[in-house]
């Protein structure tokens, strides 16, 4: 697909532009792909020869102003060749330090200092909509995704905003989630999930005890060198610009029954509901209706929009406003991410940022 040439949305209190002009900086234009207007919002040079990174560098209010409008903006037919690139171009666009990857909830593999592959699950298996790490204490507050090699079939990208999400959701079962709280419970090295070396990204267990004690989490140590943790959670969070109150957790994606039935039934059978890899319950440790969180995956779908990766597409993720996940695919695709914005959950227990996140 290619950008449309439909008008850009105005920032809050900015004056009326004929819809035929191009942006504020005359150096790019700006539109919807046909038939998903809302998101992402496509940005496409206007000049030959445009310097990436020389223009995020001096456009940085508009991009803020356009993030905030769309909740993503997808960066085609700049000029963009590789993970080095990507990453200065990351970094010019947001304005600051690229983070690390610690307390990882999937295997990935870094490709160049804060830039990583995205998810490594096996290609035949979708991965739901979700905001990057709103399991845990702290998470970026905004991602880049860059389009190396697309998939010859499939690998799209669904994304959601979340003000669509939060507003399809019930007003009881927001109250109710709010109210309760959540707590995601991780068993690692049962040879299933991720060890907790990979995870937290060192072999040193004290290390990985300061961690879960700033996050708010407790930790069991087990036998055979495992560990448990239980990390209590917020279900939304406010906006760390708009203030908007926004639906922001990985309940319905931890939680047992986002698991395929057949592999639901052999991990109960084998481990029981408290010693699975990973679960989800209220912040009291009661179970989480099952039903709820089938209301939450629908209104994920009623919302969700897709666009077809280009090779050297860049996509620039408000991690609070709009939700991601990737398609089954077939063939070699290559996907890189970078995050940056840390932000800290106010209702967390325990202090700032474990170890390993932050700037290089």
């Amino acid at each position: 697909m290619s950008g449309g040439r439909g008008p850009a949305p105005r920032a809050p209190g900015a004056r009326r532009r004929d819809p035929t002009r191009v942006s504020a900086d005359a150096l790019v234009r700006a539109g919807w792909l046909p038939g998903a207007p809302g998101l992402p919002l496509v940005v496409e040079p206007n000049v030959e020869g445009l310097d990436p990174v020389g223009w995020a560098e001096g456009a940085r209010p508009w991009l803020e102003a356009r993030l905030l409008e769309a909740g993503a903006l997808l960066f085609r037919g700049f000029r963009v060749p590789d993970a080095r690139a990507f990453r200065a171009f990351a970094a010019a666009s947001g304005g600051g330090a690229l983070l690390d990857y610690v307390e990882r909830a999937a295997p990935r593999t870094a490709v160049a200092p804060q830039v990583y592959t995205s998810t490594e699950f096996a290609a035949d298996q979708p991965i739901p909509l979700h905001h990057e790490m709103s399991y845990s204490h702290n998470w970026p507050a905004r991602l880049w995704f860059y389009c190396a090699r697309p998939a010859p079939r499939g690998g799209a990208t669904p994304l959601a905003s979340e003000r669509e999400v939060t507003r399809r959701l019930p007003d009881g079962l927001k109250r109710r989630f709010v109210e309760r709280g959540l707590a995601y419970v991780r068993n690692y090295g049962e040879g299933v999930d991720l060890g907790w070396r990979e995870a937290f990204q060192t072999d040193d267990p004290a290390e990985v005890e300061a961690y879960c004690r700033a996050s708010g989490a407790a930790f069991e140590w087990r036998e055979g060198g495992r560990l448990r943790t239980r990390s209590p959670r917020r279900a939304m969070v406010e906006h760390p610009r708009t203030g908007e109150r926004l639906w922001f957790n990985h309940a319905y994606i931890f939680h047992e029954t986002n698991l395929p039935p057949e592999v639901r039934a052999s991990l109960r059978a084998r481990f029981g509901p408290d010693e699975m890899p990973r679960n989800a319950f209220y912040g009291d440790g009661s179970p989480i209706e099952p039903e709820a969180l089938a209301l939450v995956r629908a209104a994920y779908e009623a919302a969700a929009v897709r666009f077809d990766w280009q090779e050297g597409d860049v996509l620039m993720v408000d991690n609070v406003l709009a939700a991601h996940g990737r398609d089954p695919f077939e063939g070699p695709r290559t996907v890189l991410v970078a995050m940056a914005d840390l932000r800290v959950s106010a209702s967390d227990e325990g202090g700032g940022p474990g170890p390993g996140l932050g700037g290089p």
